[in-house]
């Protein structure tokens, strides 16, 4: 993984960025019950 980024100057710092928006999205809502719903609000808000 240390390498690819020599190689090609990519990195996994998107992905990195998504999950934490995630968790914070997560963490307004002092957890999910409705895991459905939960799905919904996160793709029309960060899709």
């Amino acid at each position: 993984n240390i390498i690819n980024y020599f190689n090609n100057r990519s990195t996994n710092a998107a992905a990195e960025s998504f999950n934490a928006k995630i968790k914070e999205f997560r963490r307004q809502f002092r957890g999910v019950s409705d895991v459905k719903f939960f799905l919904f609000r996160l793709t029309k808000i960060f899709a």
